[in-house]
């Protein structure tokens, strides 16, 4: 394996309870159907993007380097601790598969905490 896509593979893990609810509510606003388990073997790795928080997402625990984004599907925002505005997008790939947690806080400054969904927010 090359080594970018082992590097992937070592930094990749289950979301946190935090970031599987907010990608939980992002899927249910999208008008994309995805399967009833899709979060079983969801994994992430963290984007260099300045500690903003973006994920790559991996869905069915199979880390694919070779995909390519295809488009946003849903958008949440909110505002940090700190009351800067954070954008959200949810984006799957060129075959509709999750693909990546944007998350975008308004100032370019670090994110300091993500909101906590409650089930019943969706």
């Amino acid at each position: 394996m090359k080594k970018k896509h082992l590097e992937i593979m070592k930094q990749t893990r289950k979301p946190s309870c935090n970031e599987l609810s907010l990608i939980k509510k992002l899927v249910d606003s999208s008008l994309i159907k995805f399967q009833t388990n899709w979060e079983n073997d969801l994994l992430v790795s963290s984007i260099n993007d300045g500690d903003m928080g973006s994920l790559l997402l991996f869905p069915n625990g199979i880390v694919n380097k070779n995909r390519v984004f295809g488009k946003q599907i849903s958008e949440y925002q909110f505002k940090d601790e700190d009351g800067i505005k954070v954008i959200v997008s949810l984006n799957v790939d060129k075959s509709e598969a999750l693909f990546e947690l944007d998350i975008w806080k308004t100032d370019f400054s670090r994110l300091i905490k993500l909101p906590e969904i409650l089930s019943n927010e969706s």
